[in-house]
């Protein structure tokens, strides 16, 4: 007796159920969030092309600002400061993010190999800690360290007969104190992302090695770095997005707003400041779009080229 084939019948599935109302549920608060704080704002990119004037309400405001076009670019590019805070921005950030990819997960790697994991908890804990201070906090440590008149560091100078050095004036100085500032306070945070990424590694992998011989220094360069690389990748492009932005509060809080330093801290992100209190607002409109503009397209740049060279690294 053959056997007949009964033809399935496709399941319809109902256009809204009840896993869907509880989905929404748990996503509305996001999407809210997103559309008030992303979304919302962008219409302040007219801001850019007006000579903001306030008139009223903010929303009379720009129907009243004359139209100017891209008079604001323009005047950026022909003025005298356009190279020195884009010099300032990308040579710091090249250098950051170097040590943003390099010192976290070579810290990661320290602490991941570490037996005593009460030890490991609290190394992870008080090098994650200077995360969560604020920049005028950093200031005010920085200053304790640096101040002319009552500085731990010019206080060891006179008691060992070396003259106060007026730190809050030297250039020369400033350049590795801010990126030893910015490694300090961010390098716990990079720690815990590469450290999370090494936790989830296959342990069978590293066992079979242990067995054919490798040494701790060849598993961590033929496995656990190879294992890393989309992570390292990943981490990597969304960094140089950032190449045309920088940390406000590393360039004018701990510097303290000195004009002696002008030429090393004046950065884009400080440029945005200082013409906003200016009232120049259509100009820092300017120079903010023009900079999430770049980011957009360096993170969609870098994502192309890896892209080509590893699919499976791209993040998009």
């Amino acid at each position: 007796m053959e056997n007949k084939k009964v033809p399935l019948t496709p399941r319809i599935r109902k256009r809204w159920t009840k896993d869907d109302t509880h989905i929404t549920i748990l996503t509305a608060p996001t999407v809210l969030w997103y559309a008030l704080f992303c979304y919302l704002p962008m219409f302040g990119v007219l801001l850019a092309f007006i000579n903001y004037r306030v008139s009223g309400g903010f929303i009379n405001s720009i129907i009243h600002s004359p139209w100017v076009g891209f008079e604001n670019f323009k005047f950026l590019f022909t003025g005298s400061a356009i190279r020195l805070i884009i010099r300032n921005t990308l040579l710091y950030n090249v250098v950051l993010i170097a040590c943003g990819v390099v010192f976290p997960v070579a810290l990661a790697l320290v602490v991941s190999e570490l037996r005593q994991k009460r030890m490991a908890k609290l190394y992870q804990t008080l090098m994650f800690f200077p995360y969560f201070l604020s920049w005028v906090v950093v200031s005010a440590l920085v200053l304790g360290f640096l101040s002319y008149d009552m500085g731990i560091v010019n206080d060891l100078f006179s008691k060992v007969g070396l003259e106060r050095v007026f730190w809050y004036r030297e250039t020369k100085f400033w350049p590795p104190f801010l990126v030893l500032i910015a490694q300090w306070k961010g390098l716990g945070n990079g720690m815990i992302l590469y450290l999370a990424a090494i936790t989830s590694l296959d342990k069978a992998i590293f066992e079979a090695a242990i067995i054919d011989g490798a040494t701790k220094i060849q598993q961590i360069w033929y496995i656990t770095l190879p294992l890393l690389k989309r992570v390292i990748i990943l981490m990597l492009i969304l960094a140089v997005g950032s190449l045309f932005r920088s940390d406000f509060g590393l360039f004018f809080q701990v510097p303290r707003n000195s004009g002696a330093l002008f030429n090393v801290v004046y950065t884009i992100d400080v440029y945005v400041y200082q013409q906003l209190i200016s009232s120049t607002i259509g100009m820092a409109s300017a120079v903010a779009l023009l900079q999430s503009v770049l980011s957009c397209a360096l993170i969609l740049g870098v994502n192309a080229i890896v892209r080509k060279l590893d699919p499976d690294s791209a993040m998009i």
